[in-house]
């Protein structure tokens, strides 16, 4: 008699548990077998969208982990066991890390979207934070830039997208405007007439668009004329150098003042 009782009782626990653990591996099966379809058509966007490696790696990772975590409670709660606490400690533990790495999770976070949105990439000269140099590295935490003077900066991700970025290597061309002051005596149509001779016969910079010189300003002490012109990157600092110099060499030739501050002494005798 008290076997048929244990038979009977293994006999309602089995028609009872039985088809919430088939319903459970079912679920493991079947969303096991989603997720990994899931998981290659976002590599394969990733990898068709040309995101860093590290990244590709990282968000494939924490795709992955999230995806299971979540199926391991659907499979919890379909076999009837209770997943609030589970989901409760989880949410403590985020939270509680999530407080304690507050400035590290803001880095990361740029990071991420920096490597995303690719706002400049390595090679380019870019100026942010106050710094300008060329982009060495950009990590997950951190991107380095070599400045002008072969310093290594590091600026936190963090505080880089969050604030203006400048890339003057986006674009394959830069204008440059050059202001040069004469004195108000000096004839303006002919110092004019040079600064565009200047860099018209200059064959780095650009003829498309045309160069251009107008008056900017009436200013104190000077008529300050405005030249600008277009040249490529990789001419650009030469251009503006030899601007500059033949400018100063061609006034003194023909005769345009290009004035200075001056300083009068006045003596009074008593």
């Amino acid at each position: 008699m008290e076997t048929d009782k244990w038979i009977e009782e293994g006999y309602k626990m089995a028609m009872e548990y039985a088809p919430k653990i088939v319903m459970a591996i079912l679920i493991w099966i079947i969303g096991n077998i989603i997720f990994s379809r899931i998981l290659k058509i976002v590599k394969k966007i990733m990898e068709k969208r040309d995101y860093d490696i590290s990244l590709r790696k990282f968000l494939a990772n924490m795709f992955y982990w999230t995806f299971k975590i979540i199926l391991i409670l659907v499979v919890l709660g379909t076999l009837g066991i209770e997943t609030t606490s589970f989901a409760a400690v989880l949410a403590s533990v985020g939270l509680a890390v999530g407080l304690a790495l507050q400035g590290s999770l803001s880095n990361f976070a740029g990071g991420v979207l920096i490597l995303i949105f690719k706002p400049f990439k390595i090679g380019d000269w870019i100026e942010a934070q106050g710094l300008s140099g060329t982009v060495k590295e950009i990590g997950i935490i951190n991107t380095t830039l070599n400045t002008f003077g072969n310093q290594l900066a590091i600026i936190p991700n963090g505080k880089l997208s969050n604030d203006n970025i400048v890339n003057y290597s986006a674009e394959e061309t830069r204008r440059e405007n050059i202001t040069a002051g004469i004195s108000y005596d000096s004839d303006i149509k002919k110092a004019k007439e040079i600064l565009l001779d200047i860099v018209t016969s200059n064959e780095k910079v650009l003829k498309t668009p045309e160069p251009q010189v107008m008056v900017a300003e009436l200013a104190d002490s000077s008529v300050n004329l405005s030249l600008r012109y277009w040249a490529t990157n990789a001419n650009f600092w030469d251009c503006r150098w030899y601007v500059i110099e033949e400018m100063k060499h061609r006034f003194d030739a023909e005769g345009i003042e290009i004035p200075y501050p001056h300083q009068v002494e006045i003596q009074k005798q008593g």
